[in-house]
């Protein structure tokens, strides 16, 4: 397999609202060094705690050495996630790919928010595939995603999970630079999240298409006039679907924001979306759902993150 062959990195069926902007950049092409990010991570378990037993990076993608500091999970490796680029750009195109091993677990978060920088020519896209096997817990735990004016970008995450494996995966974008007075002029941001079975089953997939163009991205059904939007995924066989859906709702009420819960299809889990004004408020009360659903399917509070 060629890493940095333009079949493995780039992403197929891009949505119309961003294709159309394909272009030739005036500065480094597609492919070009630098253009395009490769990450892949896999996990096992061994000697009583999860390893990192396969690595490999392409700059900008790279990552912090793993790190057991969850005095309640200690055999629980937390891995940060960074890109020595600072940002994404025009032309690039990134693919991140995480493996999680029987028995495994994992948390992987970033170092801090993915900016999307304004572009002039084409678009910039990133591809996340995670695969998690038979008793395998993983949290995906990203910053939000920044669009800056005029910037085009689409992500597209496939999740493969065992009928036993739990996955607890965050999305979360903000409107735009909000303290600037910046807020949706991006030109696109599209995602799609598809959750199916190792045998190929489709659990459920959630897509997002937001071109203020078209209009519609301050509409009731999709931001509705508000700055920050996060949504927290919990697949697992852990708990019933119903009771991971009331401890979400139960984590989220305290905060009065618009948020809601409820359970996935096929009652492979549950589901909550949550919108504000700012990142602050936003981020907590995501913080406490993550927190909710792990007391609930491990038994241990979320600790407290760690920066570099």
């Amino acid at each position: 397999m060629d890493r940095l062959s333009a079949e493995h990195y780039t992403v197929d069926r891009i949505p119309e609202a961003v294709a159309r902007h394909a272009g030739v950049p005036d500065t480094l092409a597609v492919g070009s060094s630098g253009k395009v990010g490769v990450l892949e991570l896999g996990f096992d378990r061994i000697g009583g705690r999860t390893e990192l037993t396969g690595h490999y990076q392409k700059t900008p993608l790279q990552i912090m050495r793993p790190i057991y500091y969850d005095e309640r999970r200690p055999q629980m490796p937390y891995v940060m996630l960074m890109s020595s680029g600072g940002g994404v750009l025009q032309g690039d195109r990134y693919r991140m790919d995480f493996t999680c091993g029987a028995g495994a677990e994992v948390n992987l978060t970033t170092q801090a928010a993915t900016k999307i920088y304004k572009m002039e020519q084409d678009y910039a896209t990133q591809l996340v595939t995670i695969e998690v096997g038979a008793d395998g817990y993983l949290e995906y735990l990203p910053d939000p995603a920044i669009p800056f004016a005029r910037s085009r970008f689409y992500q597209r995450t496939e999740l493969v999970v065992d009928p036993s494996a739990t996955v607890v995966l965050s999305e979360s974008m903000l409107a735009g630079r909000l303290a600037r007075g910046e807020r949706n002029d991006y030109d696109a941001f599209c995602t799609d999240l598809e959750v199916s079975r190792p045998d190929g089953g489709i659990l459920f997939a959630d897509t997002l298409r937001l071109v203020p163009s078209d209009g519609g991205v301050t509409g009731p059904a999709v931001l509705g006039g508000f700055g920050v939007m996060a949504s927290l995924f919990v697949v697992t066989a852990g708990a019933p679907a119903t009771m991971v859906a009331d401890t979400l709702h139960e984590a989220l009420a305290p905060y009065g924001l618009r948020a809601g819960a409820s359970v996935l299809p096929q009652d492979c889990g549950a589901w909550a979306r949550v919108f504000g004004a700012e990142s602050p408020e936003v981020n907590e009360a995501l913080r406490a759902a993550w927190d909710a659903v792990r007391r609930l399917l491990i038994g241990v509070p979320s600790p407290r993150r760690r920066r570099p």
